[in-house]
């Protein structure tokens, strides 16, 4: 990060701390408040308020810095700077800003660390505290972690109140009447005699004042926006297909590129014969990289099938060949000296220990990525000017990586970032744009659209870590009364900050999330975490560890409440001791009907309830054995994210959770054979096809006392309760993921 240094910032040392999204630093220099990027806009009419908000008198501008995944973030955070600005939906434009150290992610600041959300201690204060000024000093940009609406929600209101407050004192200069007589409604300042002055024809007067610093937000009584129904910005465009992903850019005298990699991950390239490729219709050049060659040709098309001609030698892959090897790894990492950490240890675990005790094992795969659009960047290098166009989750990340490879100036490096069709944390990586620019550099001033082929998209990818868990759990009179959980996982977090250059500091919060956290008064529980040595490098896949560590956690739950002859309901209700967690499984019971649900043979319904993200989430889920085989019948599902900004994309953020969670439980997954992803295509690698999508019922609750995100809530919870409930129908306990391994799905 060094380019981002300049003379003016102290050097500042922080410990190295994890979080979701797999990022950690050590030493970093660091910069005064962070300057304001639409400052260079300012003047000439032109207002600018703080980051977010400039206007001018040919509209109103709002800057939505978290990256439009398909979430739907870009309308949200419209709306939370609209809630106080007072301007309605049309009256604006909506940009995605510059890469700048004054988005810097606020809610991700201990949030996704599990000590920091259960310890009160003063070591965990201070670590806090640390991880806080890291980001704040960092600037640290970044979409991911269920983080955008918490980062968002106080402070883009703050920047419309802001703006409507200046607004209302450039109106106050220009017409003379007091600010406290002045009001503001429709992207308007209203004067006693109802005369409005339009924030257009303000613009001007407003950017000769400082802005006015002392705001109020409103109360939620006056909210407008936020809690009601919106249609979001994109859907118009994404209905009719105009809008433009960052696989759509097209412009003047663009060649297109296609890269072949070792695809053993981290492999070498011994030797390649380009020979045939060469002479293929529309290739231009065959150009060298650092691991890898690329093809540029006058399509994409054509880049494919040249890049597809050439003929390597690959290396072998630095990990484990074959899939048994690494399931071996992972085994073999239950014992003392991969213990990461011991998370919880609650009552006398060896005593309760001692009668008759249940065990068992369970299993999470490697995952792919794979969003509908595949990895493409488009890049254009000059001298003293760098310009890319691609969607990332991290785009300062990304604008440094472009300046080390291309040898331009950080601040020279222009990331214009687009939408994205999905990610699931796959463009928290930046490969294919340090690709893009590695092309681009050999063929100066000719823009470059480097595009991954659906295969190499697979190949390629940083998946989903493998993870395995050990359980084991005694009964008492009808009531669960000891439960031992051990997890051994491969660190994502590691696993990125390796790429980073960054070590791995102390133990991985990420493996034992969704498990340490049961929100259950346990008279018993242990839960230790070990950390398998690195094999394929992985990365942050959609609820990170939780994924697999809340379908370990609560299935085998399951396990001891069916042992103990209790109702899974009822049981998870009796020990739920945390209030917000127990009013979401009451919501889902009431939901469901479960106490009044008479179902009949082959029917059944199994309940889950995981925690992440600091969102407390219940699924139950109906299924039916048919001929055919399993059939998902509905799902019900409750969480509470302590505020919905927006409840018609509330209920759709959900839905695809719980969609994602159930379509990988039951049909996916990545394994290696001579060091190379298998799958390489949907043919092979199968979500929850559009036939098998049940009926889901969501109720969002709030009664949380933050603000939380629903993006990835929904995932961890789909698996367990699905397997709970073809338990409850078939008697099979499914402990392993595909679930496709062991049952058939109609």
């Amino acid at each position: 990060m060094g380019k981002l240094a300049n003379a003016a910032r102290r050097t500042f040392l922080v410990s190295s701390v994890a979080i979701a999204g797999g990022v950690a630093f050590g030493t970093y220099l660091v910069r005064k408040t962070p300057a304001n990027p639409l400052l260079a806009d300012r003047g000439k009419g032109r207002a600018v308020f703080n980051p977010w908000v400039k206007i001018d008198a040919r509209g109103i501008t709002l800057i939505a810095p978290h990256t439009d995944l398909g979430q739907g973030v870009r309308s949200v955070q419209a709306a939370l700077i609209a809630e106080e600005l007072d301007v309605d939906w049309g009256q604006f434009t909506v940009e995605p800003g510059v890469p700048s150290a004054a988005y810097y992610n606020t809610a991700l600041s201990g949030e996704q660390v599990p000590f920091m959300s259960s310890d009160t201690s003063t070591s965990a204060e201070a670590a806090r505290s640390a991880l806080g000024a890291l980001f704040k000093v960092l600037g640290l940009q970044l979409t991911g972690g269920s983080s955008t609406v918490p980062d968002s929600f106080t402070k883009l209101r703050r920047a419309g109140a802001i703006a409507r407050e200046t607004l209302k004192a450039a109106a106050a200069l220009h017409s003379g009447v007091p600010v406290a007589q002045l009001r503001t409604e429709k992207g308007a300042v209203v004067l006693p005699d109802g005369q409005r002055l339009d924030y257009t024809d303000l613009a001007r007067e407003a950017s000769t004042i400082e802005p006015v610093q002392d705001v109020t937000l409103r109360d939620p009584a006056q909210w407008r926006l936020i809690g009601r129904p919106m249609q979001r910005l994109d859907i118009v465009p994404k209905s009719t297909g105009t809008l433009t992903f960052g696989i759509d850019i097209r412009m003047d005298g663009m060649l297109h590129a296609a890269v072949k990699v070792n695809p053993r991950k981290g492999g070498k390239m011994n030797s390649y014969d380009a020979q045939a490729a060469a002479g293929m219709r529309g290739v231009s050049k065959i150009v060298p990289l650092a691991n890898g060659v690329a093809v540029i040709a006058d399509n994409t098309w054509r880049a494919f099938r040249a890049a597809d001609a050439i003929v390597f030698d690959w290396g072998q892959a630095p990990y484990p060949p074959e899939q048994d090897d690494h399931w071996r790894a992972v085994a073999e990492s239950f014992v003392a000296e991969r213990l990461d950490k011991e998370w919880r240890n609650d009552g006398e675990m060896e005593k309760a220990l001692g009668g008759d005790v249940l065990s068992a094992e369970y299993r999470a795969p490697y995952l792919a990525h794979a969003p509908l659009e595949p990895l493409s960047a488009v890049a254009r290098v000059a001298p003293e000017r760098v310009d890319i166009w691609v969607g990332t989750q991290v785009p300062r990340f990304a604008q440094e990586r472009v300046a080390r490879i291309t040898g331009v100036a950080v601040e020279k490096v222009h990331l214009h970032n687009q939408y994205c069709g999905g990610s699931f944390g796959h463009r928290l990586e930046s490969e294919h744009i340090a690709l893009a620019a590695e092309v681009a550099r050999q063929v100066p001033g000719v823009p470059i659209q480097l595009t991954f082929s659906r295969e190499d998209d697979f190949a390629q990818d940083f998946p989903r870590q493998i993870s395995m868990s050990r359980a084991s759990g005694c009964v008492k009179d009808g009531k669960v009364e000891a439960y031992a959980l051990d997890i051994a996982s491969v660190s994502a977090s590691a696993s990125q900050m390796k790429r980073l250059g960054q070590p791995m500091p102390g133990p991985d919060g990420q493996i034992p999330t969704g498990a340490w956290n049961l929100p259950y008064a346990l008279p018993h529980f242990r839960m230790r975490a070990y950390r398998v040595p690195e094999l394929v490098p992985t990365s942050s896949w959609r609820s990170v560890g939780a994924s697999s560590a809340g379908f370990f956690a609560d299935g085998f739950l399951d396990e001891l409440i069916h042992a103990a002859g209790a109702d899974p309901m009822q049981e998870r209700l009796r020990l739920a001791r945390d209030a917000v967690a127990r009013k979401v499984l009451e919501a889902v019971a009431e939901m469901s009907e479960w106490k009044g649900a008479k179902l009949g043979a082959g029917r059944g319904r199994g309940v889950a309830l995981v925690e992440s993200f600091g969102v407390p989430c219940a699924e139950v889920v109906e299924v039916t054995q048919t001929p055919s085989g399993m059939r998902i019948d509905k799902v019900w599902v409750a969480l509470d994210v302590g505020k919905i900004v927006d409840p018609v994309n509330f209920d759709n953020q959900v839905k695809g959770g719980v969609v994602w969670g159930l379509g990988h439980a039951m049909n996916c997954e990545l394994t290696y054979a001579d060091g190379k992803a298998q799958q390489t295509n949907f043919h092979a690698y199968q979500g929850l096809r559009l036939y098998q999508c049940p009926e889901i019922e969501v109720r969002g609750l709030e009664n949380g006392a933050k603000v939380r995100g629903a993006g990835e809530p929904p995932v961890p919870p789909a698996a367990p309760a699905l397997a709970n409930a073809i338990f409850a129908a078939t008697g099979l306990r499914l402990r392993e993921m595909p679930f496709n391994k062991h049952i058939g799905f109609a």
